[in-house]
């Protein structure tokens, strides 16, 4: 069975993050969309004061509305949790499966800034000290990126809206109503609020657990891996 995959990145990356993973999985012959949320990669011409995550949320939402999208698994890497949160709120009957790849497992109100860790949750408060609208990127060693692709990480990471880590997401449980959920944690990436998220998938049974033995950066330095983990999560 062919399927719809739509993989969105996490904080200070872009979907140029994604091409070991969608390039295994349309060469089985899935569809695969990796779209780049405003501020970043090739869209960080566009970055502005103003850019949230209803921003990002509405990115993703509106490709699944002008490419016609339907049953897609729905995959989120890191900050891209609370996208994909969001996401399902507006578009679950288009959704077969969501898939958190080591990411944040917001509920009502919460804030990326609230969940994350002490190192990115003091760069917020300098960020917003300097009145500046991005955060710098953290570096590729410090996600646990493998050696050989760290520059390449580094090269292509940049500022993230600073108001992505403010604002506040409102859910009202539509994450919950998807039959098909899994939370993948990264075992080699330290992170108090990717534990509280893989604790809180473990304690429902209606959660798929995987974890793998790699930095935070899954799609880059376990790609092939994650492509099987994915699959699965769609079946």
């Amino acid at each position: 069975m062919a399927y719809t995959f739509v993989l969105v990145h996490g904080a200070w990356h872009g979907g140029w993050c994604w091409p070991r993973v969608a390039d295994r999985l349309r060469g089985l012959g899935h569809k695969v969309f990796t779209p780049t949320l405003t501020g970043l990669g090739e869209r960080s011409h566009l970055l502005r004061s103003d850019i949230d995550i209803g921003t990002h949320i509405t990115d993703v939402v509106n490709v699944m509305k002008w490419e016609r999208l339907s049953d897609v698994v729905l995959c989120g890497h890191s900050y891209g949790g609370f996208v994909i949160s969001g996401v399902v709120e507006e578009m679950a009957a288009a959704i077969r499966a969501i898939v958190f790849l080591d990411a944040f497992l917001p509920h009502d109100g919460d804030s990326p800034q609230s969940l994350t860790g002490p190192a990115v949750q003091e760069g917020i408060r300098a960020a917003l000290q300097r009145g500046d609208i991005s955060m710098p990127a953290r570096s590729a060693e410090f996600f646990g990126v493998n050696v050989a692709d760290r520059a390449w990480v580094d090269s292509l990471c940049v500022p993230q809206p600073i108001a992505t880590f403010t604002h506040k997401i409102a859910l009202t449980g539509a994450r919950e109503r998807i039959t098909r959920k899994t939370y993948i944690r990264a075992a080699s990436y330290a992170n108090p609020g990717f534990d509280k998220a893989l604790a809180a998938a473990k304690s429902d049974p209606a959660w798929r657990i995987y974890e793998v033995p790699c930095g935070h950066d899954v799609m880059v330095d376990m790609p092939e891996r994650l492509s099987e983990i994915l699959l699965e999560a769609a079946a």
